[in-house]
């Protein structure tokens, strides 16, 4: 198994700055690639951004120039440095994992994860 934790999400103004991080710790073969999506309340699930392990990035068209993912310090760890929030940033980030992990002598290809969520909240 495989396990993915958020941390950094809370609430911040208008114009603020907040990082998250995820780890990803557990049975893990390889990290292919790490991301972050989000929902907001009545909302669907949205893709944020996302990094290979070649280091290549990818973000939502929307969020480009004021997020920017990258590969923590401490292996399988992603942060994400979310710049000139605004109140529709508000949702709950949810990290996400794409990888190879093995378990009781079997090796299982391009598993998906996804952490628990973190709270962001943009508000004055």
């Amino acid at each position: 198994q495989v396990q993915l934790v958020e941390s950094g999400g809370g609430l911040v103004q208008p114009g603020g700055s907040l990082r998250l991080s995820c780890a990803a710790s557990g049975s893990i073969f390889s990290i292919n690639a790490m991301g972050w999506y989000r929902q907001a309340p009545g909302k669907q699930r949205e893709f944020v951004a996302s990094i290979i392990s070649g280091g290549r990035t990818n973000y939502a068209d929307s969020l480009k120039g004021r997020f920017t993912i990258s590969r923590g310090n401490a292996q399988n760890t992603v942060v994400l440095q979310m710049n000139g929030l605004k109140p529709e940033d508000t949702a709950v980030y949810y990290c996400n994992a794409d990888g190879d992990t093995f378990n009781s002598g079997h090796y299982y290809p391009n598993q998906n994860y996804w952490g628990q969520g973190t709270q962001v909240t943009v508000s004055s």
